[in-house]
């Protein structure tokens, strides 16, 4: 019996389900059912423990339908890998419930469909914009928005706490003192603003404001063909591009029924390792400089140069690099580039071992970080975290395991688990996933396929340039692609790989044309920081810092 014919069958025990739609396309499994049904189904599906993860909440617009908008949710199952995608048919104006008395991470996500769509989720805490700011009319995401009209805000909002069920907003304590942290500082990176309230150092309520780096990447990729979303992909998580780049192409791949050549995948898996150790690099080393370590950071970013060397010698770029097409990579390697990426991994892995003494070992760091406001496994579950955050708290979570993909399951390296979901525990296991991900490169390295790094697909990849000014069918190939665009069949799919802070997922709606109708991406970090308040309350605003560094918020991927 398929997952969904036996969830099926589960259901029709619980429900009358005459009203509901099952369907199975591109690998996914998806209902459709009427919004009434929605919370009792989600919190029967978490109670029998089917599915513990609620890792995404968004909307789609459908203008020419009878109920417009589509709410919809994507669950997962951490013990055996399957997904599911429920979705909720919306009038305009109508209500459906809140999924955040199941799970708490629903909090932000259903906020995102309010301001892009206008979605109303009834129960909600704080339903308020998100992304857009307070002044915005409208909301961007709708088709009939022009992706072209700008809004610009001339004011902001003063310090405000409703982010709690039950406290009155924007009612500050006088007892207490009110202090805006950001976005004008060191530690926000000028990116984000957390607004406390303090009882001397000690933090009794906090609330964040986020959005100051949002460029509605999702809109931009209903106006451009696929192809060119790719470069739109570097600036979501721009610290580790090249793992952008794989995500969203390997979702296309997955709706045409492209599988990549095996030298491509390999490419691709050593891209994104590398891509992961300069993502650490960078989470560890300003996690340091956060709390006063300022030679780490110099030490560490000295390893991250090298691997924009090797990334310049691949593509020409260094931190934005677009490396990655539909059907493979952009182009082969270079002679001896793989020899010099094992050069790399032989300096990193004395690296590894040096910033662990600088840091990890290092008495005042340990006191800064050990034991400092820790979250449990069952909390992290609840608020959606995924990679190393979830990892650090116990959740031997990885989708390069649990699902894999490229080849991973060939691979022999070890997923870095924590114990106590601290600060200290989060830097442990990114180091630690720097030596595995040495391994992996090394092992990949020395076993590089043959082959082409492309399939020659004529829908779907360019001809070599050879081939365009050699002979008039590769003109015209390249003539009709540029024209006519890459046209996936009209479906959907969700596809995620395990970027560096965890889950990076692409929901994907094509109907047919050369643009998605919808592309909305799951950022790692997005689920992790909307927790943040709750976790800094009670502590010190010395450890709110400390907190914001070890969860590795990077404003790209957080605002898109």
């Amino acid at each position: 019996m398929s997952n969904l014919e036996a969830l099926k069958t589960d259901l029709g025990q619980q429900r009358d389900i005459s009203k509901f739609q099952f369907s199975h396309a591109f690998g996914d499994d998806v209902m459709v059912i009427p919004k009434d049904d929605l919370i009792p189904i989600l919190r029967h599906l978490k109670d029998t423990d089917k599915f513990d993860f609620l890792m995404d909440v968004c909307g789609v617009d459908w203008p020419n339908r009878e109920k417009r908008f589509d709410a919809v949710y994507h669950l997962y199952n951490s013990k055996n890998a399957n997904r599911l995608r429920i979705k909720v048919p919306l009038a305009e104006g109508e209500a459906v419930d809140t999924a955040t008395t199941v799970w708490k991470g629903a909090d932000w996500f259903e906020r995102e469909a309010y301001d892009m769509f206008g979605i109303i989720f009834k129960g909600h805490p704080n339903l308020r914009r998100i992304l857009t700011h307070h002044q915005f009319v409208g909301h961007p995401l709708r088709k009939d928005y022009e992706a072209d009209r700008q809004q610009h805000c001339t004011e902001t909002l003063p310090i405000h706490f409703d982010n709690e069920p039950g406290v009155e907003g924007d009612v500050l304590n006088p007892a207490l003192v009110p202090l805006n942290i950001g976005p004008s500082h060191p530690a926000m990176h000028g990116t984000l603003r957390v607004m406390v309230e303090l009882d001397g150092e000690t933090i009794v309520r906090s609330a964040c404001e986020i959005g100051y780096l949002h460029r509605c990447f999702e809109k931009m990729a209903e106006t451009h063909p696929y192809n060119q979303v790719i470069p739109y992909t570097d600036r979501l998580n721009y610290c580790s591009a090249p793992m952008n780049n794989v995500g969203y192409c390997k979702a296309v791949e997955k709706l045409l029924g492209v599988e990549i050549p095996p030298k491509a995948q390999a490419m691709r898996v050593i891209l994104c390792e590398l891509s992961r150790i300069i993502d650490h690099i960078i989470s560890v080393g300003t996690g340091g400089v956060d709390l006063g370590a300022l030679t780490a950071f110099f030490h560490l970013f000295t390893y991250r140069e090298k691997v924009y060397n090797l990334f310049e010698k691949l593509c020409g770029a260094r931190l934005t690099v677009a490396l990655t097409r539909v059907g493979g990579m952009a182009q082969d390697a270079p002679e001896g580039w793989f020899d010099e990426v094992l050069t790399f991994c032989r300096e990193m892995r004395v690296e590894v071992d040096e910033i662990s003494k600088l840091m990890l070992d290092n008495k005042i760091f340990i006191q800064r970080t050990q034991g400092v406001l820790p979250v449990k496994a069952a909390d992290a579950i609840a608020w959606g975290y995924t990679g190393p955050l979830l990892r650090a708290s116990g959740v031997g979570l990885d989708l390069r395991k649990a699902k894999p993909y490229y080849g991973y399951d060939a691979l022999d390296f070890a997923v870095p688990v924590g114990t106590n979901g601290d600060i200290y525990d989060r830097y442990l296991v990114r180091v630690e996933e720097m030596r595995q991900s040495i391994k992996i490169i090394e092992q990949v390295c020395k076993n590089v396929p043959g082959g082409d790094f492309t399939i020659r697909d004529r829908g779907v990849v360019l001809p070599e340039k050879k081939d365009v000014y050699g002979n008039i069918e590769g003109l015209m190939n390249h003539f009709m692609l540029v024209i006519k665009g890459l046209r996936p069949p009209p479906g959907e799919t969700y596809d995620a790989t395990e970027a560096a802070n965890g889950e990076l997922g692409f929901y994907l709606i094509s109907d047919g044309s050369a643009n998605p109708y919808r592309l909305k991406v799951r950022p790692p970090c997005f689920a992790i920081y909307q927790s943040f308040p709750q976790v800094v309350k009670g502590g010190f605003i010395a450890d709110a810092i400390a907190t914001v560094a070890s969860m590795n918020v990077i404003a790209g991927e957080l605002d898109r």
